[in-house]
């Protein structure tokens, strides 16, 4: 993506279901949304080249999401501010970071996106991961992903 995000609109985009009073509800808890308020939160301020490494640096160690101390040393890790990423995640006078939760599952209901982790290229899917690399017709290696970007970035019709 550090190579590739000047020619694609990098978006994450989470499951789930909204709620009365612009909820959301996580298919595996609180834990889980807080964690995806701070991916949010993240690709919100930051670049790609920045919120992608911290969000991976999350996503290893994914069972501890969201421990202040795995967040605070990914932060660290990744030139991400910890305090605004805090902020964003527990403002309760903008709610930004619901409000970046629940557009993201919206988006994702709306986009008729049922399994994570969809990829998606040029308003289709690209491929899908569901314990294992599914629905790839172009490939689901990371060379194949690019190839594919730079084929439609180099084209007329993208």
């Amino acid at each position: 993506m550090e190579r590739m995000s000047s020619k694609v609109d990098f978006r994450l985009s989470f499951l789930g279901r909204p709620t009365a009073n612009d909820g959301v509800e996580c298919m595996h808890g609180t834990a889980e949304c807080l964690g995806n308020i701070l991916l949010l939160c993240a690709a919100h301020y930051y670049p790609v080249p920045l919120s992608l490494p911290f969000a991976m640096c999350l996503e290893n160690d994914y069972s501890n999401i969201p421990n202040e101390e795995l967040v605070r040393q990914c932060a660290l890790e990744h030139a991400v501010d910890f305090d605004k990423l805090n902020e964003c995640a527990s403002d309760q006078d903008t709610g930004l970071g619901l409000k970046l939760l629940r557009d993201s599952v919206e988006r994702s209901i709306e986009l008729g996106v049922r399994k994570s982790c969809t990829v998606r290229l040029a308003e289709k899917v690209y491929c899908v991961h569901d314990g294992d690399w599914k629905e790839c017709p172009k490939g689901p290696g990371v060379n194949d992903l690019v190839v594919e970007i730079e084929k439609l970035y180099n084209s007329q019709d993208f």
